[in-house]
């Protein structure tokens, strides 16, 4: 499996000359890393290139670094039936990072797309409906980003006197307790119920 993937690392940066930034075979998979003008350029080639026939596209997801200046890794996989393979391609972006949408060449990319964006605020350029997937409408800021408050903004609920979903500030139901997570199986120093015996010994 590392010959092959060795083999189509070489074949890719070959062929992509100047458009992959590093070609990395780790952990028994290939990662490309490529500028974000040069994914749709680089999806294409993957699919078409008799070498290559990345033709079914498996994910696309995010990842986010705050101390970057490019803090997102926007991450694609694919997966190619005849070679057996997968390759994950990786561009880095930030909050106004206009990343091209790669629906054209795979169109099951749109629904990623849009959980990218939904989650993370990664902009897709060319995408044909942008627009959140998985929060609500209305809502406000993007969940999986490092930055977001564990509470959140604000909390929904249906409010039976209005007969609709309202939103309000976050109200916590009980204090945040402080926890030792010390679990009684990894030695306390009190002795348990019926276990007097084993302390003796």
């Amino acid at each position: 499996m590392s010959e092959a993937l060795n083999e189509l690392a070489a074949h890719v940066t070959a062929k992509l000359a100047g458009k992959v930034v590093e070609g990395v075979v780790a952990y028994g998979e290939l990662s490309l890393t490529v500028d974000a003008a040069d994914i749709v350029g680089v999806a294409t080639f993957l699919r078409d290139d008799p070498k290559c026939r990345f033709v079914s596209i498996i994910d696309i997801c995010g990842a986010d670094y705050p101390a970057r200046a490019k803090r997102f890794d926007v991450v694609y996989h694919f997966l190619s039936p005849q070679q057996n393979l997968r390759v994950r391609v990786k561009v880095e972006a930030d909050e106004d990072t206009l990343v091209p949408s790669i629906t054209g060449v795979y169109p099951g990319a749109d629904w990623y797309e849009r959980e990218t964006y939904d989650l993370y605020g990664v902009l897709f350029s060319g995408h044909p409906d942008l627009r959140r997937i998985l929060t609500d409408y209305g809502f406000e800021g993007h969940p999986l980003r490092k930055d977001f408050p564990l509470t959140g903004f604000v909390e929904v609920r249906y409010d039976d006197e209005a007969k609709r979903v309202i939103y309000e500030p976050v109200e916590l139901k009980q204090e945040f307790r402080n926890f030792d997570f010390l679990s009684p199986w990894e030695g306390t120093d009190y002795v348990l119920p019926g276990d007097e015996k084993a302390k003796a010994n």
